[in-house]
């Protein structure tokens, strides 16, 4: 039996990918925060109970089975309406159930308390990237996929962090109560963080809220868990908790580079420069759908080569950018992006592929129109 098992394993190690064995876990994680280790001390509370209930259920099940089979005589015991046999199948699971609810009860209570935090943040999902807005700290930013291309298309090998990787973390001190109020920019999202024991569905029109305090130091990565759209499985969520001390550098540092990034629009940007920068926000931004080459996927997402927007009129092209197309998949960036990054983007489509228009807009000119708006 052993060497048969044992071949086995081996043949169905042909057909099951290396991959698939890194994410069989078999339990919830224990997490990093007092609500998660809570959490998971009541889920193995209630699966034992469970386990026990199902031991003694079935085990009297199948004794009564073996013990009063017809081959050894037994005869059917009749009978009806036992207020006995009533009271015991009621009263016993009543008491089971109460048992559970108190801890449940008390957890749920704790996490929906999320007042009295030391930081609040907005969290707003997009098709497909999160916004992190830190509340009063004039800190904004999106967070998107960075995963190469190439590994996603299985031409290279896949990394360790595999779709769980962002070009901008969410950075969180340790040992410090963080409100989240989620909320959607077009779609329902899910922002789930298993180590954080967070699961909130993101709604336009509706904020949703919770809260963490993180005990350990480290890189938490978690997932979109609503399905959201085309790329709803590139849509990652990356935490970083470090200390209060490279937590206030980490801030220091993002209000020098928004403030630098305002002066940005003040400068004076050739069209290589534009072209350069653009390519960077097309391929974060706008190749999911339109494709490197910029073919497009018609017809839900047309091509954008030889296009008869992005060669037409400049102003028509800024419009749909900042306000995007309602009804149709393609977003309003006028929130998501800078008036740099918008002017880099659309000097880079106009000029980019076989349209060569030779044609600018700067980011002085973009910032006049977001202006006007």
């Amino acid at each position: 039996m052993r060497r048969f098992l044992h071949q086995l394993s081996i043949t169905l190690a042909f057909f099951i990918p290396g991959s698939v064995y890194a994410a069989m876990e078999m339990n919830m994680p224990r997490g990093v925060t007092d609500t998660s280790h809570i959490i998971y001390d009541l889920h193995m509370l209630i699966l034992w109970i469970c386990v026990a209930i199902g031991v003694v259920v079935f085990g009297v099940m199948f004794w009564s089975i073996f013990y009063h089979r017809k081959s050894q005589g037994a005869e059917a015991s009749q009978f009806h309406e036992s207020t006995t046999v009533e009271v015991i199948w009621t009263v016993i699971p009543f008491l089971i159930l109460i048992a559970m609810a108190i801890p449940s009860t008390s957890v749920l209570i704790d996490m929906y308390d999320s007042s009295d935090s030391d930081i609040d943040i907005q969290v707003t999902g997009y098709q497909w990237k999160w916004q992190y807005k830190y509340l009063g700290e004039d800190i904004n930013f999106f967070s998107s996929l960075i995963t190469p291309k190439e590994e996603i298309a299985n031409e290279q090998a896949k990394n360790t962090n595999y779709l769980l990787e962002v070009d901008n973390e969410l950075v969180l001190p340790i040992n410090k109560k963080v409100r989240f109020l989620f909320t959607s920019n077009d779609v329902i999202h899910a922002w789930w963080m298993p180590d954080l024991a967070i699961k909130k569905d993101a709604i336009p029109g509706f904020i949703n809220e919770s809260w963490t305090r993180i005990n350990e130091v480290g890189t938490y990565r978690g997932q979109c868990a609503e399905l959201c759209g085309k790329n709803h499985g590139f849509m990652p969520i990356v935490v970083k908790a470090v200390t209060q001390y490279d937590y206030d550098i980490w801030v220091e540092e993002q209000q020098a580079a928004a403030i630098a990034k305002a002066a940005e629009s003040e400068q004076e940007w050739t069209m290589d420069d534009l072209v350069a920068k653009g390519e960077t926000v097309y391929q974060k931004n706008c190749a999911a759908c339109h494709m490197v080459d910029g073919s497009g996927l018609p017809p839900a997402f047309p091509a954008l080569n030889g296009s008869d927007v992005v060669l037409g009129d400049i102003e028509t092209h800024m419009h749909m950018m900042y306000y995007g197309v309602p009804g149709s998949a393609m977003a309003a960036y006028g929130k998501q992006l800078s008036a740099v990054d918008l002017a880099a983007v659309i000097t880079y489509k106009r000029n980019a592929w076989d349209n060569n228009t030779g044609e600018v807009i700067s980011p002085a000119d973009m910032q006049a129109y977001i202006d006007k708006q």
